[in-house]
């Protein structure tokens, strides 16, 4: 032990490598994987990422607004002929927890679905109509704020 070839592995450093008969040699993609982090917590890295995602509450309309978009609604109704191209800034609710996000989809107008209260665009989306917070297009521009 005190031989100092023995402490740099001389004695067996140019001995051929061992090949198993037994095991199939595992592949490099494998072998580097034996070295990959380990999660111990399976989705803790989602449901951090998710817990960050912020999203606000569903914020209720006055009765003026209520009036002001249903008199847009029956405005973009009456000129449904024309496809108009209307902005909607809408409340988008979280699939995963409360509240959700406020967001914005312009489109051309193809039919306001009454029985449903749904916008429906001429791409094939559609929109809820109690998910509207406020319209805006050419149409409504007389239209006071």
């Amino acid at each position: 032990m005190n031989n100092p070839d023995s402490r740099n592995y001389n004695d067996i450093i140019h001995l051929p490598h061992h090949v198993s008969k037994k095991h199939p040699q595992m592949s490099l993609l494998n072998r580097a994987a034996q070295f990959s982090p380990f999660a111990s917590l399976a989705g803790y890295d989602a449901a951090i990422r998710e817990a960050s995602h912020l999203t606000e509450p569903f914020a209720e309309l006055d009765e003026d607004k209520k009036e002001r978009l249903n008199a847009q609604l029956h405005l973009i109704q009456k000129n449904i002929t024309q496809n108009p191209k209307i902005e909607f800034s809408y409340f988008q609710p979280d699939s995963k927890k409360d509240g959700g996000t406020y967001t914005t989809v312009s489109g051309r107008v193809k039919k306001i679905d009454e029985y449903h209260r749904r916008i429906i665009f001429m791409d094939g989306s559609s929109l809820l109509i109690e998910q509207i917070r406020s319209i805006n297009g050419e149409l409504f521009g007389n239209m006071e704020e």
